[in-house]
């Protein structure tokens, strides 16, 4: 087996601490591993600075699995522009689109009012008919609700974790200030080309699985690999998580 450096990239109102129980898995099977805190309590900051600031926390090496959780696959694909990775896993996350935000994908499924509080108007309605076809992203009890709350987090991002895993990662939740993910149209020239993979999380309570199947498919040309597991499978099923990521 290839030794290689695993990237961590958390997703929204997380940091570098939610892999604290996935790495241990990691090394243990004599891989390296690096995880690093975006800036996402800066409301300005941009999905360019989020991908600056992995591609400043990576050391020189020739083996790099860029892993992107939820928020960080609109991430990851930029920081392998930049630099030279094997791979790409999308673990319940979204996946960008060139040049079209997150927020364009799915905009069909809102109404004029949600759309209007969010002073969204389509730069270019004829090229979004693409996504008018496709499935929510999102499953429709997370949207709209507080992410500050943690009954909320409880039940959307830690419906499966331990009850300590649960009040541990509650404890550590950041604020989500930049919503960059969401509104801002994507710089990603084209997704890169190299390998990829997608994990789709069976029980996931945020983004559907439904859409990851789809999306995994269609936009990487690969079939998700089904696991078993709310949206946060490095804090509740670390083990089993590390084995598939680690998996040919």
């Amino acid at each position: 087996m290839n030794m290689s450096l695993f990237c961590l990239v958390h997703g929204a109102f997380q940091g570098a601490w939610c892999w604290d129980l996935l790495i241990p898995y990691l090394e243990a099977q004599g891989h390296k591993t690096i995880a690093m805190d975006l800036p996402i309590e800066n409301a300005s900051a941009t999905l360019s600075q989020f991908a600056d600031a992995v591609i400043q926390a990576l050391p020189k090496t020739d083996d790099i699995v860029l892993v992107g959780h939820s928020m960080a696959g609109t991430i990851i694909p930029l920081v392998a522009e930049a630099v030279n990775v094997r791979q790409l896993i999308f673990i319940a996350a979204l996946i960008p689109h060139p040049r079209i935000s997150t927020l364009d994908q799915f905009s069909h499924h809102l109404d004029s009012d949600t759309l209007k509080s969010f002073n969204y108007q389509a730069k270019n309605p004829s090229k979004l008919k693409q996504f008018h076809d496709e499935p929510d992203i999102f499953e429709p009890a997370s949207v709209g609700k507080d992410f500050t709350d943690a009954v909320v987090l409880r039940d959307l991002f830690y419906s499966d974790c331990q009850p300590d895993v649960t009040q541990w990662a509650i404890s550590k939740s950041r604020l989500q200030n930049s919503m960059a993910y969401i509104f801002e149209t994507n710089p990603l020239k084209a997704l890169p080309q190299v390998e990829r993979k997608y994990i789709v999380c069976t029980n996931d309570r945020i983004i559907s699985p439904v859409w990851s199947r789809y999306a995994a498919r269609k936009r990487l040309g690969v079939d998700a690999i089904e696991l078993v597991s709310g949206h946060c499978p490095h804090l509740s099923h670390p083990e089993l998580l590390a084995s598939v990521l680690t998996s040919n």
